[in-house]
């Protein structure tokens, strides 16, 4: 098995997202133990994710000016803290897919340059296979042209000879 066929990228962001988890949890225990953190990152998002969660299951079942109360701290600072280590799982994850995708194109983006390099490289030679054909075109001409002009002077020297051999006799 060769080394570098082995995808290291891959396994890095593997393991970037498999930190995140215990991030996460850090995160939590924190938000659980600081009363700012508490008070002022956990506690919103918590209340408005409860707020939008019960008014959506309200409406399915039917109740339409049903008051919902908000939950009480404890209750609100897990789950704003839950909230908060799924949402750092879910952004480790999502960074590590867009720097796939940008790794991805910009493979791509040197595979398709070196491939109209090789284009290029090949018209050109093209190219200059195509003049040496007409060179050598040209030249083949004025060959049979000199070839014919010289068979002419081989028959006329052939008949001026065979008049000398008469004139002779």
């Amino acid at each position: 098995m060769a080394v570098g066929a082995f995808p290291i990228a891959k396994l890095l962001y593997l393991g970037v997202r498999q930190i995140s988890k215990p991030l996460a949890q850090r995160i939590k225990e924190g938000a659980r133990r600081s009363q700012f953190f508490r008070t002022y990152i956990c506690l919103p998002p918590a209340q408005l994710y409860h707020w939008v969660e019960m008014r959506t299951k309200m409406r399915i079942l039917g109740f339409r000016g049903a008051t919902i109360k908000p939950l009480n701290e404890e209750a609100a600072a897990d789950l704003g803290a839950e909230l908060l280590g799924e949402a750092t799982i879910f952004l480790v994850g999502g960074c590590c897919l867009i720097l796939e995708y940008m790794r991805q194109s910009a493979q791509t983006r040197k595979k398709e340059g070196e491939q109209r390099q090789v284009m290029e490289t090949l018209q050109q030679e093209l190219g200059l296979l195509i003049l040496t054909v007409e060179t050598l075109e040209t030249q083949n001409k004025e060959l049979f042209r000199r070839l014919g002009a010289m068979d002419e002077l081989h028959t006329q020297v052939h008949e001026l000879k065979e008049l000398l051999n008469k004139k002779k006799k």
